[in-house]
């Protein structure tokens, strides 16, 4: 329970932190208003920073369904726990989304684009290419999970919280955290500007959701015709760098 809780919080954390930059700078009238693509790269890298290191300690904080399938994959997570740690996550993020809109609600109702008002929940392709735009979040979430298993199999070890069995970035503190917020920023920055870079399933799907739901005027629609990119997308490209690893680990 503690480490299905400490998923729920910081996929709460992430989605608040990381959807917040996004509407800090696109809703009308907000003192900071003006989109800055360096602003919301980095936003997001430190969101993750945060989320990781509030949970680290308790869940191993993936914060991430493609994080945990991958883990699982690479034999580094307990299968018996993949869909617990999913539930949360996906709660999480619901419940993050649903604090971004109440947050920013006066600004939310003086913005009139249906664009801006979805992209502070979820993602949307640059230019709609349903092979380019999977192809963009399999690589992106093909590097997350490869820098995060190259970083966990070297100097960073995974540790065993006591009394679970989840496994992660445990009991480093902030120099734990930090890597994992640098790749994100990192992806951001490179690779971010084709698709907005969910490589998170959560982070897209259960925002999308609160989209969908929530007494937003204007909103338009929520595009689920899109959806199984961001949701399919990370998973593919997680589970493509776990078996990787597997086959690179035992000469590296």
């Amino acid at each position: 329970m503690a480490a299905f809780l400490a998923e729920l919080l910081g996929t709460m954390l992430l989605v608040i932190l990381g959807n917040g930059v996004v509407a800090n700078l696109t809703l009308r009238d907000t003192k900071s208003h003006g989109a800055s693509w360096l602003g919301i790269a980095t936003g997001w890298g430190l969101a993750v920073y945060v989320a990781v290191l509030a949970t680290q300690d308790v869940s191993g904080a993936h914060i991430n369904p493609a994080v945990t399938l991958s883990l699982a994959i690479a034999g580094k997570f307990s299968w018996s726990l993949v869909l617990p740690y999913v539930v949360a996550q996906l709660l999480g993020a619901f419940a993050g989304a649903c604090v971004v809109w109440w947050f920013f609600r006066d600004h939310f109702a003086r913005t009139r684009d249906p664009a801006i008002i979805q992209g502070c929940f979820c993602t949307s392709p640059a230019i709609g290419n349903a092979p380019s735009n999977y192809f963009s979040e399999i690589v992106g979430t093909a590097i997350l999970v490869t820098a995060a298993l190259s970083i966990t199999g070297g100097s960073f070890r995974f540790s065993r919280a006591p009394g679970d069995v989840s496994e992660g970035l445990v009991g480093l503190g902030s120099v734990g955290a930090l890597p994992i917020g640098l790749v994100v920023f990192s992806i951001g920055l490179s690779l971010g500007g084709t698709t907005g870079y969910a490589i998170n399933p959560a982070r897209d799907v259960a925002p999308r959701l609160a989209h969908q739901l929530l007494p937003i005027a204007g909103k338009g629609d929520s595009d689920w015709s899109y959806a199984l990119v961001p949701l399919l997308g990370p998973f593919i490209g997680g589970a493509a760098a776990a078996a990787l690893w597997l086959v690179l680990e035992p000469v590296m």
